[in-house]
């Protein structure tokens, strides 16, 4: 059963009705849907906090509107106070419990890669994975096992096999993992020939709000 978070509705979009939102707690939000008007809402700020920790970002809750008016959302953009470091706008998305939709799930892996008690370095390039999937089977996150990976192994999204209910979206050939050979200099001795001469440096490829 879906989480459900209680709104109200929002009619009064001023400048100074938003801030006395805030200021009692309540975080304004925007609720999309296919082929429907949105609707402007307010829910309260710990609520929704509260219910996205718990049942976790992709989650469908169930928004209540007054005791009115039920509607199954995902969240689908937030925006944040740094400074404050608190929420200031939520978007929804209102869902059709039988119809896909593309989310990104994160990567979690599991175990220790052999590679890396061999000495390897373990170098995560995918942090998560876009995935297909009716709102109720997206999975929480994605698991890999890395206990078996030795140094030069690599898992792409190929590799993966995707769940009942779910696809994944991301290239095959896109890498998620590689275990790299372990790092060294290699710094002449004295005497050798070119140990009193400066060393060129090495190039490193480096990879390189508010809705009133």
């Amino acid at each position: 059963m879906a989480a459900t978070i209680q709104a109200k509705n929002r009619s009064d979009l001023r400048r100074s009705q938003t801030r006395r939102l805030r200021k009692d707690g309540y975080i304004p939000a925007v609720v999309y849907g296919k082929g429907k008007e949105p609707v402007t809402v307010a829910v309260e700020g710990v609520e929704l906090i509260k219910n996205v920790r718990d049942e976790g970002r992709n989650a469908v809750f169930s928004l209540d509107i007054e005791g009115k008016n039920q509607l199954n959302v995902m969240l689908y953009d937030y925006q944040s106070d740094q400074i404050k470091d608190e929420l200031i706008h939520a978007d929804f998305y209102q869902v059709d419990m039988s119809t896909e939709v593309d989310v990104e799930v994160d990567i979690n892996f599991e175990g220790e890669a052999q590679g890396v008690k061999d000495g390897g370095v373990k170098q995560q390039t995918l942090h998560t994975i876009h995935v297909r999937s009716t709102p109720n089977n997206i999975p929480d996150e994605i698991k890999i096992d890395i206990s078996e990976l030795t140094i030069g192994d690599s898992i792409t999204v190929g590799d993966l096999t995707s769940g009942n209910g779910y696809e994944f979206l991301d290239e095959p050939d896109t890498t998620v993992i590689t275990i790299l050979p372990p790092q060294s200099a290699d710094v002449p001795e004295e005497g050798e020939e070119g140990g009193d001469e400066e060393a060129e440096p090495e190039v490193i490829n480096e990879k390189s709000e508010d809705e009133e």
